[in-house]
This record gives C-alpha cells, sequence and structure tokens, in this order.
C-alpha cells in the first residue's frame, strides 16, 4: 500500500486557511441539517477532505471554491437524510438555538415558537426546490448568485423559484 504525500507547508497553509474562511458558515449549515455535533464535525470533516481530493481545487477562484463547498455540503447533508431516513430537523433542536440571545417572557417564546411552527409547516407545503432556495435565502443568508451556484441553476431561474415560493406562502397565509 503505498501511502500519499503529505501536503507541503505551503498546501498546508492554503489548507488551514480555507477552512478558517468557510468552515464557520458550513458548520452552522451542516449543523442545522444533523443537529448531531458529531455528525456534523464529520460531516464538516468530510466536505474538506473532498477539496484536498479534488485536483487543482486551489487553482480555482474564490467564489468558485466557495460555491463548491457549499454544494459538496449541500450534497453530504443530502446523503445523510438520506442514509438515516429523516424528513427533517426536530423543532426542539433549534428552538433552543432560536431564542438563546433573546430574554423575553415564557408567553412572548411560546408565541414565537408557535409562529415558527406554523412557518415550518407552511413551507413544507411548498415543492421541495422552492423550500430549499426559501431556506438557503432566509436561513442561511445567501445571495441568489450564490444560491443558483450552489443548485446548479441560473440566477434567474432562483430569483423565479423564491418569488414563486414567496407567493404561495403569502396565499398560504391568506387562506389560513
Amino acid at each position: 500500500m503505498q501511502q500519499e504525500p503529505l501536503p507541503s507547508l505551503n498546501a498546508k497553509a492554503y489548507l488551514s486557511a480555507l477552512y478558517q474562511r468557510y468552515a464557520p458558515a458550513l458548520f452552522a449549515y451542516l449543523h442545522r441539517h444533523c443537529g448531531s455535533l458529531e455528525d456534523t464535525e464529520d460531516l464538516l470533516l468530510e466536505v474538506f477532505l473532498a477539496a484536498l481530493e479534488r485536483p487543482r481545487f486551489e487553482a480555482l477562484g474564490l467564489r468558485e471554491q466557495e460555491a463548491w463547498l457549499w454544494c459538496v455540503a449541500r450534497n453530504k447533508a443530502v446523503d445523510y437524510h438520506r442514509k438515516r431516513g429523516r424528513q427533517g430537523i426536530p423543532l426542539d433542536l433549534v428552538s433552543e438555538e432560536l431564542y438563546a440571545q433573546e430574554s423575553t417572557t415564557p408567553e412572548v417564546v411560546l408565541l414565537r415558537q408557535e409562529e415558527h411552527a406554523l412557518l415550518q409547516a407552511h413551507i413544507r407545503r411548498l415543492p421541495l426546490p422552492q423550500q430549499e432556495v426559501v431556506r438557503l435565502r432566509f436561513a442561511y443568508g445567501l445571495r441568489s448568485a450564490e444560491i443558483a451556484a450552489q443548485l446548479q441553476k441560473s440566477e434567474g431561474a432562483v430569483r423565479v423559484m423564491l418569488s414563486r415560493a414567496l407567493k404561495m406562502l403569502r396565499k398560504i397565509y391568506e387562506n389560513g
């Protein structure tokens, strides 16, 4: 068995800088999809190992690298759910995080939790591609161009999907 040579000092510095730049956002994205800290760390490691194994990854521009990393992270999250047969993340896992920084009364927290649960239920009524676009835009704060790169669609298609999703959510809320 042949071992692969260790990365050079420059390659190590490059990988370290790459990790420091993108790991926090990718970790947050993966953690929302996994819920488990251990699984999240494993998936994040797999994303960066994929970058290390990809030929000439460092030759890509920064935007292409970022889009590629997000695409791999998304695929790893999808694979994670397929392997475990999960449909989504229980609200209990994220509700604590959502209200951790707020010092509000229990009544306000409960009301917000109910509103959040209702919104999640309405979002689940959207077609899967629209659900993905809404979450990437509003939960992760990605711009249309970043979403387009991650989903491998045109920026115009992403904007149309987002617009249709928001119109559909408005109708759902109006009709009760």
